[in-house]
């Protein structure tokens, strides 16, 4: 390839000095601002020592990356300099600069934890605190400490750096404080995108928190005399690069922050930014990660601006308030997203998750809570065979590496969700009719030996994978669900799966009415389950026998019981627990609830008024809490739940269905009229119809009656 002249960057007069305090000292962490030049100048300036892997958050930026280097030194692609992202590969024995995604240097360290095919890593865009990039700074900090031969420099736009400083054993920070051309900052609060990109002229980078927002952009621009071009991670990389490259019309980039990295988009001058982004956050809830749109940090709003003055003088429209104020950097993945296959890449290693020496700690909570799930996928070696998340590679081996389940997985790890499933055993089947064929292929060169799995065998595969996520219907055929995680859920519409009292939930998300959204979901038989814990418990029979049974649970799921062998010794207690005279249990409760027996009547009170006039018997519970099984429409109107006894301890509602059984369990009242309500309403109105659904249940009359007929 021939070489390219190269325009004089800020960051060139350093790099001679850069190259020398590698040489001597091995660490360093080089601050520079958007178009300095640090990505596309230290690299190969570094190269000149040893041969070096350059790590990039993303995979479009790694290819783009590569080949703006090649262009300016002359290298070929694949001889000189190479790229290694997910799925692909392009180098050589002959390859000096290999630039990579952050999990391909973890994967590397698993087979050559001293990374002896590399004598410099470079840690570019740091500043995003991916789980990848932590791990991977803390597992080249061991080998560092191992080889006198390894340097490791850490580069970002907007990064802390003394903590990386002091944590690489006070590496020398390296600020190159200069910009090439001068950014206008102008703030526009009320200001849509749509509207902002009207206002301008030139080539347009515009920030938005995801695809769907995207998406409702760009019909809200319509027709303008521009390229209107998409840019997020759902689209395959040759779409991402198409947004990216030069056009002989002027271009409307519609984007998300895969663009804030040190991905090059030639030609912009305006950037407008939303202040919005998504980032992927762990639901103890749910137990599990999904995405939340929140405000962006400082560090990211300076990144984004950046992008106008790579290339010309330009300008940052910002969509928020001047006066609002901006956390000043992003909060780490670390600290925020499911650690399980991280986790596993660092026992894989050989390190010990509960002693390593992370750059920066998990939550022991959060730690304990991945290490569980390892144990209980069976965390060994056959897991890391795919470059997937643990559950979906439990999920391939289980199936015997049959192609269905192989799709399944591609279809689940790209993200691909559920339209609208005909499938009634599966909605998996259905996700893998839209897996994408791109990664279904590289996941198949991976199996040596394939194998056909029957439907069953796919379904006890899918549990394999998801052991966690098993869930109860609280009625046949209802969608209303019970994990075994304890948690309330709901199925969603478009699955298929509508029979079957135990289910797998495939994707679950957060639904802010306090339960969980099951997106896609497999049927589970009974039988399959293996109990987690036993309870046996003796009790006193009519009789005045003792009889005991031991109940099986999975998680929070019953799965029934049967008798089993009494012991004596437990027998002979009850039994002469029973001969004693005493006060009945409820009256025992209601004492302990009141902290005394003076007043017992008023503060733990037998019976509670209702809105419809009548009254609801109150069960004090052995663990402090106090609950009314009550027929939803007597409630109508009442927001405040009711607060009983010193503590003032608000009552828990079982709220029941016309036929008795419950239908939701809350101790707050205003919240269920507010966002469940209409949940509540819309699964049941249909199958009780003389009973009163009101779309207002705040100002409807209260009543333990049906209507009367005719209403």
């Amino acid at each position: 390839m021939q070489r390219q002249v190269q325009a004089p960057l800020p960051i060139d007069s350093h790099l001679a000095e850069i190259r020398e305090h590698i040489r001597r000292h091995r660490t360093a962490v080089i601050v520079a601002p958007p178009g300095s030049g640090k990505t596309t100048r230290v690299p190969p300036a570094l190269a000149e020592l040893g041969t070096t892997i350059l790590l990039q958050p993303r995979r479009v930026a790694a290819r783009t990356l590569t080949r703006r280097i090649a262009s300016e030194r002359g290298w070929t692609i694949g001889e000189e300099i190479g790229w290694q992202i997910r799925f692909e590969r392009r180098f050589s024995r002959r390859t000096r600069l290999l630039v990579a995604t952050e999990g391909i240097l973890t994967a590397r360290l698993q087979s050559d934890p001293l990374l002896s095919d590399f004598r410099i890593v470079i840690l570019d865009e740091f500043h995003e605190r991916s789980i990848h990039a932590d791990l991977a700074l803390a597992l080249v900090k061991q080998a560092l400490d191992a080889r006198d031969d390894l340097a490791v420099v850490v580069m970002s736009a907007t990064l802390d750096a003394q903590p990386v400083s002091h944590f690489l054993g006070g590496a020398r920070i390296f600020n190159v404080d200069a910009r090439t051309y001068p950014i206008e900052i102008r703030y526009r609060p009320n200001t849509t995108v749509a509207q902002a990109v009207r206002e301008t002229t030139g080539d347009v980078l515009c920030f938005l928190p995801g695809a769907r927002e995207i998406e409702q952009t760009r019909i809200e621009i319509g027709d303008i005399d521009a390229l209107v071009l998409p840019l997020h991670g759902q689209l395959d990389v040759d779409a991402q690069e198409r947004a990216i490259a030069p056009a002989p019309r002027r271009r409307v980039i519609l984007a998300t922050n895969l663009a804030e990295t040190s991905l090059t988009v030639e030609g912009i001058t305006e950037v407008i930014d939303s202040g919005l982004q998504k980032v992927m956050r762990y639901d103890a809830e749910t137990g599990i990660d999904h995405l939340v749109t929140e405000r962006i940090p400082l560090d990211s709003a300076d990144q984004r601006a950046g992008r106008a003055g790579r290339t010309a003088p330009g300008r940052a429209t910002r969509l928020w308030d001047a006066r609002d104020l901006l956390r000043p950097h992003r909060e780490p993945e670390i600290h925020r997203v499911d650690l399980a296959a991280p986790m596993l890449d660092l026992i894989a290693w050989g390190g010990d998750p509960r002693t390593f020496e992370f750059f920066e700690r998990p939550q022991e909570e959060r730690l304990n809570a991945a290490l569980a799930l390892l144990e209980q996928l069976g965390a060994d070696a056959e897991l890391r065979r795919f470059p997937l998340h643990p559950r979906l590679a439990r999920l391939i081996i289980a199936a015997n590496f049959d192609e269905t389940a192989i799709r399944i997985a591609a279809a689940i790890s790209d993200g691909v969700r559920l339209r609208r499933s005909s499938t009634t055993v599966s909605d998996a089947f259905a996700l893998a009719d839209d897996a994408p064929r791109e990664t279904v292929r590289e996941l198949m060169a991976r199996v040596t030996t394939k194998r056909s799995a029957d439907e069953t065998v796919l379904l006890k595969a899918i549990l394999a994978a998801y052991p966690d996520r098993v869930a109860m219907r609280r009625e046949p055929r209802s969608p209303r669900l019970l994990l075994a995680s304890g948690t309330g859920a709901v199925l969603a519409k478009e699955s298929g799966v509508r029979d079957g009292d135990f289910l797998v939930a495939l994707e679950l998300a957060g639904s802010g009415t306090g339960e969980a959204l099951v997106r896609a979901a497999s049927i589970v038989e009974k039988e399959w389950l293996q109990p987690t814990h036993r309870e046996k418990v003796h009790m006193l029979t009519n009789a005045g026998n003792v009889r005991a049974v031991e109940r099986l649970w999975y998680g929070a799921l019953p799965l029934g019981e049967r008798g089993t062998e009494v012991d004596p010794i437990e027998a002979e207690r009850i039994l002469a627990e029973a001969r004693k005279p005493r006060i009945d249990p409820l009256t025992q409760r209601r004492i302990a609830f009141a902290g005394g027996e003076k007043h017992l009547d008023r503060l733990a009170p037998l019976t509670i008024p209702l809105p419809s006039g009548r009254t609801a018997r109150l069960d004090y519970r052995e663990d402090g809490s106090v609950f009314a099984a009550v027929k939803l429409q007597e409630l109508f109107g009442l927001a405040e739940t009711p607060k009983i006894g010193p503590r003032q301890i608000p009552v828990t509602f079982e709220l029941l269905a016309p036929n008795g059984r419950p239908v939701q369990v809350t101790r707050d009242l205003r919240n269920f009229w507010n966002s469940t309500y209409g949940d509540v309403r819309k699964e049941l109105r249909g199958r009780y119809p003389r009973h009163p659904w009101p779309d207002d249940p705040w100002n409807a009359t209260p009543t333990h009656r049906a209507k009367k007929r005719g209403q």
